[in-house]
């Protein structure tokens, strides 16, 4: 997607993340952000993972949908906040690995709603394996 980011984007989102309680507790980072597009990492920790050793499903959602919030964010003008409204996530294989990649981009982008789609990765010594996909609906505030 060949889009027009308002100017400072890039700061915006990481200001805006640094004040995200929930990824910092998780121990998420933001890998990459440009015009429509952000990449969160997860590293894989024990207490990450539900009963078989797997990242739990709930784990997965968050970072999916923080990169799908943030790439939104990425084209939303100064002075914005955002929110999402509706997400639906596929698990498609166990998440196991030494950590996982978000990687969203913006499918849609519009004044108030924006359509994204995200990837989550495990990625190994073995390489990077598609775990799970995200569709999410993102909500522009202003004056929020």
């Amino acid at each position: 997607m060949s889009v027009k980011a308002p100017d400072g984007f890039e700061q915006r989102v990481r200001d805006s993340f640094a004040q995200q309680k929930a990824m910092a507790t998780i121990g998420a980072r933001l890998l990459r952000i440009a015009p429509g597009a952000v990449d969160i990492e997860l590293p894989v920790r024990d207490d990450l993972t539900q009963q078989d050793g797997f990242v739990h499903a709930g784990m997965l959602a968050a970072v999916l949908d923080s990169a799908c919030g943030y790439a939104a964010f990425t084209l939303m003008p100064a002075g914005a906040r955002v929110v999402s409204v509706e997400f639906k996530i596929n698990m498609l294989a166990p998440a196991v690995g030494e950590r996982i990649v978000a990687r969203a981009r913006v499918k849609k982008a519009g004044r108030t709603l924006s359509v994204c789609d995200a990837d989550g990765f495990a990625l190994s010594a073995g390489g990077e394996k598609l775990v799970a996909c995200m569709t999410g609906t993102m909500m522009c505030l202003m004056g929020a």
